[in-house]
């Protein structure tokens, strides 16, 4: 009985071993995870994207993030046939890193109007996503000339320039017009809310001299008819 529970012990401590056993992929299975990461972000923002073109107000950000659209549907065509030349697929896992990326820009559309405020804060969260992408792409890069998939050596190249150049154009729109426009406007609601201010104190002043006024008026009376009373 004891030699039977020594080896039920043995056996259940050596399955539990081989259960937790983590994997060490090489450097092709970490690429195709990689490359499955970037496909899983750029299905969630193609989907996300036109909410936020139809959210922008400027013309100029609605221009890039139409753009950016394009781009990633290329991208998502190009890792198709990397997939493809990989013998893989691209899996069913999804980005949780975009996904909360993405989230953001919902919340933000739900949560602030229309106008220069939305634009400056989508511009931020489109760029933080870019920044994520532009950091996946460059991992890609390098795993892919590693191993010698210089396909995937070239897509990745073209996302980086492009991605570091969208970067750029939106941190410049964001400087020179959005920003601008969101001051000008804290400034004229500042300057309407002091004009209110203004305008109420005076109406309270011509109130309060219409008041005395009347009080003058009635206390006159009082004292004429006080002095035509018979004695």
């Amino acid at each position: 009985m004891a030699t039977r529970s020594k080896s039920s012990k043995r056996s259940s401590t050596s399955s539990s071993k081989r259960a937790s056993r983590k994997e060490s992929p090489d450097a092709n299975e970490l690429l195709l995870l990689e490359l499955q990461e970037i496909y899983s972000a750029e299905n969630q923002l193609a989907r996300m994207l036109p909410r936020v073109i139809k959210a922008s107000e400027s013309e100029k950000l609605q221009q890039m993030l139409e753009q950016r659209q394009q781009q990633g549907d290329r991208l998502i065509q190009s890792l198709e046939a990397a997939f493809d030349e990989m013998e893989s697929s691209p899996g069913r896992k999804k980005n949780v890193a975009a996904e909360g990326l993405i989230n953001d820009m919902r919340e933000h559309i739900q949560e602030i109007e229309q106008g220069p405020a939305l634009d400056a804060v989508l511009i931020a969260a489109i760029q933080k996503t870019e920044h994520y992408c532009i950091a996946a792409w460059g991992t890609s890069r390098a795993l892919a000339q590693a191993v010698g998939q210089e396909t995937v050596v070239d897509v990745m190249l073209r996302e980086l320039k492009e991605g570091k150049t969208l970067d750029e154009q939106l941190t410049e729109l964001a400087e020179q017009e959005i920003t601008p426009q969101l001051l000008s406007e804290e400034m004229d609601e500042e300057q309407g809310e002091e004009e209110a201010d203004a305008d109420a104190e005076l109406e309270a002043g011509e109130e309060d001299e219409e008041e005395e006024g009347s009080g003058r008026r009635g206390s006159k009376r009082g004292s004429g008819s006080e002095r035509r009373a018979p004695h």
